[in-house]
């Protein structure tokens, strides 16, 4: 990419984080493969050092590994609910096409990974501050590790999407159908999103199992349980 091009990416991307209207909505035409790849970039970039942090506790492969699987699972999630999302955004009335929906959903995983990415500096903090695999506490470590990255991964994905009600406000002219639209968005990606984890998992990495990319079983157990699980053993 040109000079000229990459200051126009970033501008974008300024413009994303601050939620500027005027400047996101021509984003949704842009079919440019150049600006495309440089969103993957930053998703890639920005989950891919916060998943560092985020297997690191239970080791560096892990995290390696987590690293990866974090873009992974959003580009999986974006890809999974895109039907499901257009089809929403024209029951509920937002004014947006299917590919218009798909392209504003992408942008919110971007602003989603630029969160995450400004949130690796804290959650290395915690990791350093955390009860480590080999002491008498990696029950508590673990625990703690798991619902700090839940609570960090839910706020950057909200605030992520709350960015786009302006933008829905623009296309839909109303504030109901806008606000209507944003909760189903968010409904359907938070579901399919926390499934994919579980079936990705390992992300941190239980104490008494081995490292591995994915666990043997998938499809065991889900997501809400594991959460249910780490906040009774802190209570």
């Amino acid at each position: 990419m040109s000079r000229p091009t990459l200051r126009l990416y970033f501008r974008r991307l300024k413009a994303l984080c601050l939620g500027r209207v005027a400047e996101i909505a021509p984003m949704l035409e842009d079919r440019s493969p150049r600006w495309v790849l440089f969103c993957a970039l930053v998703v890639l970039l920005g989950c891919g050092f916060y998943g560092t942090s985020v297997g690191l506790w239970r080791s560096p492969v892990q995290s390696l590994y987590t690293g990866l699987k974090i873009p992974l699972l959003i580009f999986l999630t974006c890809a999974g609910n895109a039907l499901l999302n257009g089809m929403l955004g024209q029951i509920l009335g937002a004014g947006l096409g299917f590919r218009q929906t798909s392209v504003a959903i992408g942008l919110s995983f971007v602003t989603a990974a630029c969160i995450l990415g400004a949130f690796s500096p804290l959650t290395f903090f915690v990791l350093y501050n955390t009860p480590p695999l080999a002491s008498a506490g990696q029950a508590t470590g673990h625990s703690i590790t798991l619902l700090t990255h839940v609570a960090l991964i839910a706020y950057a994905g909200i605030m992520a999407n709350v960015r786009l009600l302006s933008l829905l406000r623009h296309f839909a002219g109303a504030r109901g159908p806008a606000l209507a639209t944003l909760l189903a968005w968010l409904g359907g990606n938070l579901l399919l999103g926390t499934q994919l984890s579980w079936v990705l998992r390992p992300f941190i990495g239980s104490p008494g199992l081995p490292v591995e990319f994915l666990r043997a079983e998938p499809l065991r157990g889900n997501f809400f349980e594991a959460v249910w699980a780490a906040i009774q053993r802190l209570l």
